[in-house]
């Protein structure tokens, strides 16, 4: 692994531990990598990774838009996924989340409704 990866996979990980976290945006130039290394980061950090890419799934947005309760987006999420969103243990990546290139990311039980 590249030191500039060796990095950022170490911001990461102090991120996961801090206790006061928030969620994340990952901005950036488009095809740098952003997507990789949160997959990269979710695969070997967390027990499981979801990725939603909004620019490929048209229901992402009404699900944000007709829901504030956390806790119903992570339902309808894991309906999408087919998989259980477990806080602590899985990873939210939220990909093309906003327009230009950025990649969010959320802790099961840390969801923001931006």
């Amino acid at each position: 692994m590249s030191r500039m990866k060796r990095n950022a996979i170490q911001e990461l990980v102090a991120w996961k531990s801090s206790e006061d976290r928030k969620p994340m945006v990952l901005k950036g130039a488009r095809q740098v990598g952003k997507t990789w290394l949160m997959k990269e980061f979710g695969q070997n950090y967390y027990d499981s990774y979801v990725y939603f890419n909004f620019d490929e799934e048209d229901e992402l947005k009404s699900i944000f838009e007709a829901n504030k309760n956390p806790q119903r987006i992570i339902e309808l999420l894991s309906l999408i996924t087919g998989e259980k969103i477990l806080p602590e243990k899985t990873l939210i990546i939220f990909d093309e989340m906003l327009r230009g290139g950025s990649t969010c990311f959320v802790e099961g039980t840390h969801l923001s409704v931006f």
